[in-house]
């Protein structure tokens, strides 16, 4: 079985219900690695929500149901993240129930040997009262699925990170087990908790979901940049560049101009730079 791809090209829900609660992002922001210092008191009031629980923005990119793409006829074991964009229209709340727009914007074919692209747009609103909350493209790397026949596509420009050394760089450690905690929290794609089926696939060991990668660069911008406001960012946008391995040490390098951070991450034991051409958007 093979990916179709004027069915892909079909796939459209609208109105789609659901919702989440605190317990999903106290979770999230543990996975993401806040209340590592549980006496670190600018981080607790992400887990835990004694005076009012604040919510990690990148929290969106999990709040939607995983089945949109069930049975498409990819290879899912090998699916990757590749890219995400997140526009906020106004903070998340500690807890919400959601309506949703979602479909399949593009399918790119990208060879036999190097998979195929396929970005989806989500549009999110509050259903109490159809007030719009966010919207989210995503960018899945289908790595089995390439050579069905179709447009090779273009990638979107990526956003260019200043030339200068960067103004404020950000180490934080992961936990070795991250990527099984942060599997509770949605994706259960067994690339990041099987040993055996990670090496079949080209890798060293189970490798760390790119959404949680991208929640710890939040983390970074959060803690150097924002004070810990949450209510400061609108936009996040990344792109994933190499693996990460629960346990990595993840520098991020942050430029700001204005309202804009520039970003990436790289973890500078293996030279890698994990996330490139990252943009977050400040409230202005």
């Amino acid at each position: 079985m093979s990916i179709d791809y004027d069915a892909l090209m079909a796939m459209r829900v609208d109105d789609e219900l659901c919702e989440y609660t605190d317990k999903d992002a106290l979770l999230y922001a543990l996975a993401v690695g806040f209340g590592s210092d549980p006496l670190d008191r600018k981080e607790l009031p992400y887990v835990f929500e004694g005076a009012s629980l604040k919510t990690v923005p990148t929290l969106a990119s999990m709040l939607l149901p995983s089945t949109f793409l069930d049975n498409c006829g990819w290879d899912y074991d090998q699916v990757l993240h590749s890219e995400f964009r997140l526009e906020l229209y106004r903070p998340l709340p500690a807890a919400a129930r959601l309506l949703t727009t979602r479909r399949v914007t593009a399918v790119h074919d990208r060879g036999a040997s190097r998979g195929a692209k396929i970005h989806i747009e989500s549009e999110v609103r509050l259903a109490k009262d159809d007030t719009a909350l966010f919207m989210l493209g995503n960018t899945l790397l289908a790595r089995g699925d390439g050579g069905f026949g179709g447009s090779r596509g273009q990638d979107p420009v990526p956003h260019r990170l200043p030339k200068r050394s960067p103004d404020l760089v950000c180490d934080l450690l992961t936990r070795s087990d991250q990527a099984l905690l942060f599997r509770l929290c949605g994706d259960r794609n067994p690339l990041h908790a099987d040993p055996q089926l990670a090496t079949r696939l080209g890798f060293d060991a189970p490798i760390l979901h790119g959404r949680s990668t991208c929640g710890v660069a939040c983390r970074a911008i959060l803690k150097t940049i924002c004070d810990y406001d949450f209510t400061l960012i609108s936009g996040f946008n990344v792109r994933f560049s190499a693996p990460v391995y629960p346990g990595d040490l993840i520098t991020t390098e942050m430029w700001q101009d204005g309202n804009v951070v520039s970003f990436r991450c790289l973890v500078k034991s293996r030279n890698a730079v994990v996330i490139n051409n990252g943009k977050c958007t400040l409230s202005a």
